[in-house]
């Protein structure tokens, strides 16, 4: 605790420390919306673990951790086009948002159509 009662949960790279959960939940959300938005993502996955995940009060920001100086984000590709140029294009979407951070992106699943979430089906997930 800091002499205001706010908890510092870590500091940036540059510098910058993040002090309140609240700013960390922040983070994380604006890195998942970003990631969301991008071409060929039809959402994000927490991973085969469920380890690529923040948890925030009442849940869990699923699909993006970042830790330290570095943020994970899992995704479900589109295969409208090849799954690395997806990847690199939400690495590019989040990395202001990400204020420094490096940014790995994996492929965890992939998603037979736009915006329909399915796919998995061969390992039993929806």
């Amino acid at each position: 605790m800091t002499d205001a009662g706010e908890r510092r949960t870590g500091a940036v790279p540059d510098g910058r420390p993040v002090r309140r959960a609240g700013e960390h939940e922040g983070l994380c959300r604006e890195i998942a919306a970003r990631a969301r938005e991008v071409p060929g993502v039809a959402g994000l996955h927490p991973g085969a673990f469920g380890d690529l995940a923040t948890p925030v009060p009442g849940g869990r920001i699923e699909g993006v951790l970042a830790r330290g100086a570095e943020v994970r984000i899992g995704i479900r590709a589109v295969m409208d086009r090849p799954l690395r140029e997806t990847a690199e294009a939400v690495r590019r979407a989040v990395r202001a948002a990400a204020r420094g951070r490096r940014v790995h992106v994996s492929v965890e699943d992939v998603a037979e159509e736009p915006g329909t979430g399915e796919g998995g089906a061969r390992w039993g997930r929806p």
